[in-house]
């Protein structure tokens, strides 16, 4: 009998549930808000009440002893919760049951060569390869140089909450944080017995308050595209767009291409550091003024 418990995996819908209660404020729910409040957000019977369960039946939810809620409730919950598409999608994932496995090896994740060609031929846009639980896998020579600074660049969410560097590179570190933090979670409702993502999530609960703080409000996005604020220690300031591709015969990873407006500042500054890169490095350390 496999008495194998891992926290990652355990009531994650209850979990989910209660976090997502907390952040929605009663009047976005047409609720009073009259009278003091013991606890922020909903309470449970309000949830009920908005979802049309008992208070019964929303709590054995909660608390991880009703274990088949059907397809109208889960419908009706997230209605309730106000959730997005991707909260959406998630409860779903999360509040379907899945055989308990055993402890099993960390999946190898290996890019194929014909992805790191495809890679090093753009050489005008930073593009790198993340792994499902954010490893970055492989990188082409202009996202090298755009991490330069960092000690490691084994991990996005390593690098966001481990290396001092983060803040002054992420313009908007807490932005930054917030999504990482959030499509993370969104890769362990696919796979909450991963154990890479179990080692990874534990190593930044006990390393970071800022990770604890974020990994405990059960946000879930993933990634498509949005604009990047980053300050480069050589070029300095950019903007770059960025778009993220499934790689479909690598279920899991992702390929991260980032662009700067035409014409734009951020546009100069990343043809630079392209230049910068193309450079031996004699001369790029001249050109840089690096020791």
């Amino acid at each position: 009998m496999d008495t194998d418990k891992r926290p990652a995996a355990e009531n994650a819908l209850g979990g989910f549930l209660r976090a997502r209660r907390a952040q929605l404020r009663p009047e976005d729910a047409g609720l009073p808000t009259s009278g003091r409040r013991r606890v922020p957000g909903l309470r449970r019977e309000e949830v009920a009440a908005l979802a049309g369960v008992s208070t019964d039946y929303y709590m054995r939810l909660e608390q991880g002893r009703e274990l088949h809620p059907s397809h109208q409730v889960l419908e009706a919950i997230a209605k309730a919760l106000r959730l997005d598409d991707n909260a959406v999608a998630h409860l779903f994932r999360v509040a379907t049951p899945t055989a308990r496995r055993r402890r099993r090896a960390p999946r190898v994740e290996r890019v194929s060569p014909h992805l790191q060609l495809l890679l090093d031929t753009w050489s005008q846009t930073p593009a790198f390869v993340l792994g499902h639980a954010m490893d970055i896998l492989a990188c082409n020579q202009l996202a090298i140089s755009l991490y330069a600074g960092f000690k490691s660049c084994d991990n996005l969410l390593r690098i966001i909450f481990l290396d001092p560097a983060a803040h002054h590179f992420y313009r908007d570190w807490d932005r930054a944080a917030e999504s990482a933090v959030a499509a993370l979670r969104r890769a362990a409702g696919f796979d909450p017995d991963e154990p890479r993502l179990i080692e990874l999530v534990g190593e930044l609960s006990m390393k970071s308050n800022e990770f604890r703080a974020l990994w405990a409000r059960h946000d879930v996005r993933g990634k498509s595209r949005e604009a990047k604020l980053f300050h480069h220690a050589v070029v300095g300031d950019l903007e770059l767009h960025y778009e993220a591709f499934a790689v479909n015969s690598a279920p899991g990873q992702q390929v991260i291409v980032y662009q700067a407006e035409a014409g734009s500042p951020s546009a100069d500054a990343l043809a630079l550091l392209g230049s910068l890169c193309a450079m031996p490095t004699a001369d790029r350390t001249a050109v840089s003024g690096l020791d």
